[in-house]
């Protein structure tokens, strides 16, 4: 099998099929987030960012004391792993609190939001099992 490096674009044969490479390894970093006033969202994995992609995976970050607007997903639903902080996480008309290490399943067409109710940046990783995660607000405020 001949060697391609990561981004060359070259073709590399494996049996029978052909491939090309695509470099596959993406780093949090807060250069390449999207910046909102609640906090950030930086997508890691979608259909935008690898062709061949069949979910959204992202890292997200809630500042202290404020929270993201109120949204739905119509196309997919989301789980959401609480990585540091500590979160109010609404679901529908139930609201749950999320420490880190716990995750929650918000279901395709529920209306959900988070704030952080802790002293630190609340910092979680973010999944929908659709490589074109789309988003409905419900509250003023971006995405």
């Amino acid at each position: 099998m001949s060697q391609v490096q990561p981004n060359s674009g070259g073709v590399e044969m494996d049996g029978m099929r052909e491939m090309t490479r695509v470099w596959r390894v993406v780093a949090v970093d807060e250069d390449n987030a999207h910046v909102f006033p609640w906090g950030s969202i930086q997508w890691l994995c979608d259909g935008q960012m690898f062709a061949d992609a069949q979910q959204t995976f992202g890292y997200v970050r809630i500042e202290p004391g404020v929270k993201n607007p109120r949204h739905l997903h119509p196309n997919s639903d989301e789980v959401l792993l609480l990585l540091e902080g500590e979160l109010q996480h609404s679901l529908g008309e139930e609201s749950h609190q999320l420490l880190p290490g716990m995750a929650i399943h918000i279901p395709q067409g529920v209306e959900h939001d988070a704030r952080n109710t802790g002293a630190v940046t609340a910092r979680m990783v973010v999944a929908y099992p659709t490589s074109d995660r789309r988003v409905v607000m419900r509250e003023e405020g971006q995405e």
